[in-house]
């Protein structure tokens, strides 16, 4: 098995990365930052909006069983790619929609899927996705990784991340790994 990579912002990572965790074919999620200057950034320097970081999810999925299209056709419809730098309550270009391709191909189908869901009408405003070359990535403080699934009773998993899972879950059961 052959994986490949690639880096999505969508807002608050905890919410990216509980989505992707769950579909077939993805091997591993990782909540991180790219997409600034500063080496070796903290949650706390990103949050602060200075670093130009976003805060982002890192996968590594198996292209013979899901496609970086279908990636893509996911991605444009678990978040809002049409408000700058936000998702909801989460403001600052941390939280910026933004696809960071890792070779030509990927840059190209980015390119391609961006402009045909925009011309789909999925969202009634324009998107406004950055489309950039992968940079450095910085996993996030361990603490980060596997939110969602260790804290589902925290407030903002309860209150932000369940209803969009839920929306998810029925939107997509037939893309969804085995549950054991």
């Amino acid at each position: 098995m052959s994986l490949a990579t690639t880096t999505l912002g969508a807002g608050c990572f905890w919410c990216v990365e509980a989505v992707y965790q769950e579909l077939r074919g993805v091997a591993s999620a990782v909540s991180g930052y790219m997409g600034g200057a500063l080496e070796h950034p903290t949650y706390e320097a990103v949050c602060s909006g200075r670093t130009g970081h976003a805060e982002v999810v890192q996968l590594q999925f198996d292209p013979e069983v899901i496609s970086f299209d279908d990636v893509l056709y996911i991605f444009w419809r678990t978040h809002d790619p049409t408000t700058l730098n936000r998702q909801g309550a989460d403001r600052g270009t941390q939280y910026r929609s933004a696809i960071f391709w890792h070779s030509p191909q990927q840059q190209a189908a980015a390119v391609a899927a961006k402009a045909a869901t925009d011309a789909s009408g999925l969202w009634p405003e324009p998107i406004v996705t950055e489309i950039a070359p992968a940079s450095a990535f910085w996993p996030a403080e361990s603490y980060h990784h596997n939110y969602y699934r260790l804290n589902p009773n925290q407030p903002y998993c309860a209150i932000v991340i369940d209803p969009k899972m839920q929306a998810f879950r029925q939107q997509f059961a037939d893309r969804l790994q085995p549950t054991a």
